[in-house]
C-alpha cells in the first residue's frame, strides 16, 4: 500500500516537472530580418572617386539583401568629401532626420579635422555629438556602429608621412575610447587601410580614397557587429 502510494507520488512530481520545463522553454519567436540603413560620415563614406554602387554602404546594403534581410527603406547617406565633424552635425540638422527612424546607423569621422589642422582638443565633444545624433536617429546605442579612421599616410598622396601617421592614431585612440566607454560597437578598419601601403589595387584611380576592394574588406569585418546591430 505505502509503495503504491509512494510510486504515484513520483509519478505526480515527474508529471509536474515536465510541464514546467514546456512551460518555461525558450521563446522561438522569429527574429525581425528587416533594416533601415543610414551611414554618416564624409567621402570614405560616399566611396570618393568610385561608382556609389561600390561605396561601402551600398555593398553592406547588398550583402545584407543578399543575406536575405527585407530592406525597409531606401539607403540614406549623409556625408560629403571634405566634411569635418562640425560640417556632419550641420547637415544632419540640416536633413531633420525623426528620431528612430532607421535601425543601424554607422559613422565614421575624423579625418578632416586632422587634415584641416582643426586643433584636436575639439575632437572629443564633437564626436560625442555626432555618437549621441546616431543615438537618436535609430534609438537604441546597439544599432549604432562606428568606424575607425583610415590612415591615409600609406598611399601615395600621404607620401608615407610619420606625422600624418602618429596624428590618424591619436584620433582613433580617441574615438576607440570614447566608443568603448559608451557602449557603442566599434570596428578598427585602419588595418585594411594599411595595405595600400603595398598593394595599389586598394585605392580608388586617385591614388587616396579605398577602391571597392577595400570596402568589400571593410564591409566583412563590420558585417558580424551589424547583424548584432540587427538583432541577429
Amino acid at each position: 500500500m505505502y509503495r503504491y502510494i509512494f510510486m504515484t507520488i513520483v509519478g505526480l512530481m515527474s508529471c509536474s516537472h515536465m510541464m514546467n520545463i514546456e512551460n518555461t522553454s525558450p521563446d522561438t519567436t522569429e527574429v525581425s530580418r528587416k533594416f533601415s540603413y543610414i551611414a554618416l560620415g564624409d567621402s570614405y563614406t560616399i566611396g570618393h572617386d568610385l561608382p556609389a554602387s561600390s561605396s561601402f554602404p551600398l555593398l553592406l546594403e547588398k550583402k545584407l539583401l543578399s543575406d536575405g534581410y527585407e530592406q525597409e527603406k531606401k539607403t540614406k547617406i549623409i556625408a560629403k568629401t571634405g566634411w569635418s565633424c562640425d560640417d556632419l552635425s550641420k547637415n544632419i540638422s540640416l536633413s531633420s532626420i525623426e528620431n528612430n527612424s532607421y535601425n543601424l546607423v554607422t559613422l565614421l569621422i575624423g579625418v578632416n579635422d586632422q587634415y584641416r589642422n582643426i586643433d584636436i582638443k575639439y575632437y572629443p565633444e564633437r564626436f560625442t555629438t555626432l555618437i549621441n545624433e546616431a543615438i537618436r536617429i535609430c534609438g537604441d546605442k546597439k544599432k549604432v556602429v562606428i568606424l575607425s579612421i583610415p590612415d591615409y599616410s600609406v598611399t601615395p598622396f600621404g607620401n608615407n608621412s610619420l606625422k600624418i601617421a602618429k596624428e590618424i592614431a591619436e584620433y582613433n585612440n580617441i574615438n576607440k575610447t570614447i566608443s568603448i566607454e559608451l557602449g557603442i560597437k566599434y570596428i578598427d578598419i585602419t588595418p585594411i587601410s594599411l595595405k595600400a601601403k603595398d598593394d595599389l589595387t586598394y585605392l580608388a584611380n586617385d591614388k587616396l580614397h579605398p577602391s571597392e576592394k577595400m570596402y568589400a574588406e571593410w564591409v566583412n569585418e563590420m558585417y558580424p557587429s551589424v547583424k548584432s546591430a540587427l538583432g541577429n
